[in-house]
């Protein structure tokens, strides 16, 4: 199955792309740990992302294209894949029906996965990681990320710049003027399915499943 996973930042993408990608033994293919692998090994092109990301704005078209054209040529992408970050404008959307027909493929689905913003800006501004084992806590629910403690490793935890809240308000600006036509564009061409991520990540993990038809 070939699927393009849709939604605001921290509407929960990563997540349920993850769960996907072992459900259906095909890779999750994310956009932004790319990015931030980069940018944790200061590669040329971790430098030039970092700029992009940092602000909340999205790193230009023809650096993203180039990187998913060469993930999606890789064998392991043969029976499938999860994109996850991409695409994020219309076109975008239209280099990746490109590159799929190119391969001689076509998407299968694109799932979108909504989230109001005051829900996000909540749950991203309060989100912390842990820059070693890269485990996820929030403050609102876990007292390692109250105390700033990594429960795995031990390692201070920190927040992200790009989820401190001025830039979640920047990043939801950016998604609703550029991102968000998308939903209209596969609505077009009858590939959208959509699901509620504003619940718990098992509750979107069911709807997910039950609109890709897929059994638990």
């Amino acid at each position: 199955m070939r699927l393009v996973i849709l939604g605001a930042p921290g509407a929960g993408k990563g997540t349920q792309a993850a769960i996907l990608s072992e459900k259906l033994q095909v890779p999750h293919i994310s956009t932004g740990d790319i990015f931030r692998s980069n940018i944790k090994n200061e590669t040329p092109l971790g430098i030039l992302a970092k700029q992009y990301i940092d602000s909340g704005s999205l790193v230009p078209d023809e650096v993203t294209i180039g990187i998913v054209k060469d993930r999606l040529a890789e064998p392991d992408c043969k029976n499938g894949f999860i994109l996850d970050g991409f695409p994020r404008t219309i076109q975008q959307a239209d280099s990746l029906d490109k590159m799929l027909g190119e391969l001689g493929t076509k998407l299968d689905k694109a799932v979108d996965i909504y989230a109001r913003d005051d829900v996000i800006i909540r749950r991203l501004s309060g989100r912390r990681v842990c820059p070693e084992c890269t485990a996820i806590y929030h403050i609102n629910s876990s007292e390692h990320a109250r105390k700033g403690i990594c429960g795995n490793c031990g390692a201070k935890l920190i927040q992200r710049e790009d989820d401190s809240e001025e830039t979640v308000k920047n990043r939801l600006k950016t998604y609703h003027l550029q991102t968000e036509p998308l939903i209209s564009y596969y609505k077009g061409k009858g590939l959208l399915v959509q699901v509620q991520g504003e619940g718990s990540p098992a509750d979107t993990t069911a709807e997910v499943y039950q609109v890709l038809g897929l059994t638990e």
